[in-house]
């Protein structure tokens, strides 16, 4: 898929990063304090909803999740202190999202899984607005990719959820779409929250349940108050159009033409992961981007090693069935990416930095 050009700088950015000779202004980690304060209120006080598909993935969840989560977004905003504590919780409700953080290994007999011969084959889990970890991670690819033998570009599959629950949610697309990437050969995959911020923008009555899984961390990326009350249609209304005015085009298309799985040599990539007993040219989207149990707990051969994102767990999982990425980036300050070459399997991973509190 072609990249446009980045788009341009924009007012209420923090801190100046370089990187491979391009300036990227990105938005502090900490801007909406107000907004996430906000959103602990919802999400502590809002009842429950059961549903299918998208919409029970953004459905709200129990209280003590609620509780869990919220105390976790505000470790971002009231010091270093508490975003330490915020990554204990966070750990406390991935275990609740996954059943296990440690899930068993599942092996079989047989040659290991291997990608084209020759090639290197660079994917990156769930970046989930934290552009900063985002552009670290992608200079230590660079550096990785200039040691070994190989030939072509190395490939770089980007896993999906690029946005949401970080405020620098904008700055991620605007480095996917610029020369921050192009030392790689690249394909980029739809996450459950893009689906979601493009179904924000057709029904804005999904922006609650949008708002409560970290849209309401896009909007502000974008310059957008979000509406602080689950009720008022009219307001999620406004909300809506007032993100159609400001998404810049390349945005638009940018997340409209993401693929939703690539297939190099015996390994699959998706987001969230496939549907056992389902051959695999005839998946569904919506198992691709929001299955969760029903992958995670099969242990038969899939007709391919599944290389997804979606279940954060603290550390990336590997074994026969599947290689998982996620490691809950935007909390834990740990964004993962696995190398595949021949049949081996490295992790390079960001490592969580400690800023000094300031008053």
């Amino acid at each position: 898929m072609s990249r446009p050009a980045a788009g341009a700088h924009y007012a209420g950015m923090r801190s100046v990063r370089a990187h491979s000779g391009l300036q990227y202004e990105l938005a502090s980690p900490l801007r909406g304090k107000r907004d996430g304060s906000a959103r602990l209120l919802r999400a502590v006080t809002a009842a429950r909803r059961v549903r299918r598909g998208p919409e029970r993935e953004f459905a709200l969840t129990q209280p003590l999740q609620r509780v869990l989560g919220a105390l976790a977004s505000l470790g971002r905003f009231i010091g270093q202190g508490l975003v330490e504590g915020g990554r204990v919780l966070w750990g406390l409700v991935v275990s609740r999202k996954s059943g296990s953080d440690q899930p068993a290994n599942v092996v079989f007999e047989g040659p290991p899984a291997t990608v084209p011969p020759g090639r290197r084959v660079y994917a990156i889990g769930d970046i989930h607005g934290r552009a900063d970890l985002l552009l670290r991670l992608l200079e230590d690819l660079r550096r990785d990719a200039e040691e070994g033998e190989f030939e072509g570009r190395p490939i770089l599959i980007f896993l999906g959820d690029y946005i949401d629950r970080g405020f620098q949610s904008r700055d991620v697309l605007d480095i996917l779409l610029s020369d921050a990437v192009s030392p790689f050969e690249t394909y980029f995959l739809k996450g459950n929250h893009e689906a979601a911020m493009l179904q924000f923008l057709s029904d804005p009555s999904i922006g609650p349940r949008w708002a409560e899984y970290g849209g309401a961390e896009t909007l502000v990326s974008y310059g957008i108050q979000p509406p602080r009350t689950r009720t008022s249609l009219e307001d999620w209304s406004r909300a809506s159009e007032e993100l159609k005015q400001v998404l810049p085009k390349t945005h638009f298309h940018f997340l409209s033409n993401l693929d939703l799985s690539v297939k190099l040599g015996d390994y699959l990539f998706v987001h969230a992961g496939v549907r056992p007993g389902v051959p695999l040219d005839q998946q569904s989207e919506q198992d691709m981007l929001w299955i969760r149990e029903e992958f995670l707990g099969d242990r038969k051969p899939l007709g391919a090693v599944i290389v997804h994102g979606h279940t954060p767990t603290s550390s990336p999982h590997r074994d026969s069935r599947r290689v998982g990425l996620d490691t809950g980036a935007s909390l834990s300050g740990r964004l993962t990416a696995a190398r595949f070459e021949h049949d081996s399997v490295e992790f390079i991973a960001t490592r969580p930095v400690r800023a000094p509190v300031t008053a």
